[in-house]
This record gives C-alpha cells, structure tokens and sequence, in this order.
C-alpha cells in the first residue's frame, strides 16, 4: 500500500483524519516530530474516530529517521508552488507521499531532500493558496488507490 508521511504536522484534527484515512485505505501513516500536539490530544482522537487502532501509525524522531525506516524508491512531495498535477503520476505500491505542515507547507530544504522524487500538487482555481491538508491527503491517496482498483475494499 501507499505510505503518507506528515512532516512536523501541527493541527490535531488533520492528523485524527489521516488516522481515519489510514485505517479505512490501508496506507500507513508515518509523522515526522516535532509535532505540533500531543497523541493523546483530545481533537485527535476524536478526528480519529475509534480508528486509531485499526491503523498504521509511526512517529519518527526527524526526517532522517524516517527515511531509515522507510527505505524509499519514490517519494512525492506536495507543495502548491509544483507545476505537475498529483493525477499524472502512476502510482506503486509503497510510495511515499509527503506533506508539509499546516500552514506553511514543505520547507525548501525537505523539498530539495534527494529522497524527493517530484513535487506534486492538487490543481485549483488561481488565487487559492492552499486545501485542507487532510482533504488533500485524502485526494491523493484515493486516486493513488483507485489506480489499483482499490485492492482489498469491499
């Protein structure tokens, strides 16, 4: 399945929704501290519904690390500042896709990373600076799921 990383995430909500998401799409959910909030947070949980133990969650102590345990072949980085659509990639099976925390994005020196393979973005109507990360989160993954005609749904 596919695996989303959260780079230092900061609202709760965002990350219980990525939780939920995890569980419901088998992806696994990797977070790259410092985060912004607590695991036991109260707007997490509930965002997460009672899904968090139907889901993959890792924390990861920096980005470093989570490239260690993650191994990569092929990382795509969501930024609204890329030119290439998220609907022109063929997804595989354990990519990963990163996203930025809220509200600031990716930080340049994670989008240089030589892990990032290409940089990504949800298309919009011009003047709109960003989505919901968890909305575009879900976007993504769906699409990246669908491609394999959402192997294991019911």
């Amino acid at each position: 399945m596919f695996r989303i990383v959260y780079f230092e995430p900061r609202i709760p909500p965002n990350t219980g929704n990525a939780i939920r998401l995890s569980a419901a799409t088998g992806a696994e959910l990797h977070l790259v501290e410092p985060l912004g909030f607590d695991l036991s947070d109260a707007n997490l949980r509930r965002a997460g519904l009672d899904y968090h133990d139907l889901a993959s969650v890792t924390v990861h102590a920096d980005l470093d690390a989570a490239w260690a345990t993650l191994r990569p072949t092929r990382v795509y980085a969501f930024t609204a500042q890329a030119s290439r659509s998220y609907a022109d990639v063929a997804y595989l099976a354990g990519d990963v896709l990163l996203f930025g925390p809220e509200p600031t994005g990716l930080p340049e020196h994670v989008l240089a990373d030589p892990h990032v393979t290409a940089r990504l973005r949800v298309p919009m109507l011009a003047e709109r600076r960003s989505l919901n990360l968890a909305n575009t989160t879900a976007i993504v993954v769906y699409e990246a799921w669908r491609q394999h005609s959402f192997g294991g749904a019911t």
